[in-house]
């Protein structure tokens, strides 16, 4: 993993340095934006945010990402830190699969179930990347923004040491009840509704 290209993004959010980290040649790169503001320790505020064209690009409420996304933005501009955007659609198993248990879960499936009823794990996304583009920053220690109890133990896992969790529960809407109780009961996020 080693940065292919960077350069400076004025958003609705403020300043960013953007960067492209992967493999020589890739279309799709990971993606990490740097706020412009100078965080006060050497502790970074971190989102590790997976794609998620539906709810960052269209604004769905099926699910709290987009509103996640742009919670994140506004912190990272605000106070400095990073947001790591994973190419990794659908909880890792792409954007047509990701439709497919949309379906399913308009026939009652949970997004977890779905995504099993489809052949694939309940949740296939891989953090090893976000690790790698951290040590390639010199990043060791963060405080993660996240609801998610996986993202802090994958970090860990590869060698980031995660000394604190910002929550980070937005986006409710009725349309996105059942998905978040599925996250909460079935995988134990830290979300308060």
């Amino acid at each position: 993993m080693k940065k292919l290209a960077e350069a400076r993004l004025p958003t609705r959010h403020g300043g960013f340095t953007v960067m492209a980290f992967g493999k020589a040649g890739d279309v799709f790169p990971h993606v990490v934006l740097h706020g412009e503001a100078s965080p006060a320790s050497r502790v970074l505020d971190v989102r590790i945010h997976s794609e998620c064209m539906t709810g960052d690009v269209f604004g769905s409420t099926r699910c709290d990402c987009g509103a996640q996304l742009d919670a994140a933005l506004a912190h990272v501009s605000e106070h400095g830190g990073l947001l790591l955007y994973l190419r990794q659609e659908g909880r890792g198993i792409g954007l047509v699969e990701k439709l497919k248990a949309y379906n399913l879960q308009e026939q009652g499936l949970d997004t977890f179930a779905a995504n099993t009823a489809l052949g694939h794990p309940e949740d296939a996304r891989d953090y090893r990347p976000a690790a790698e583009i951290l040590a390639e920053l010199g990043v060791e220690k963060v405080r993660l923004m996240t609801n998610n109890p996986d993202k802090v133990e994958g970090l860990q896992r590869f060698g980031v040491e995660v000394v604190g969790r910002l929550p980070i529960d937005v986006g409710h809407h009725p349309e996105n009840a059942d998905y978040l109780k599925a996250k909460r009961v079935l995988s134990g996020h830290f979300l308060a509704r």
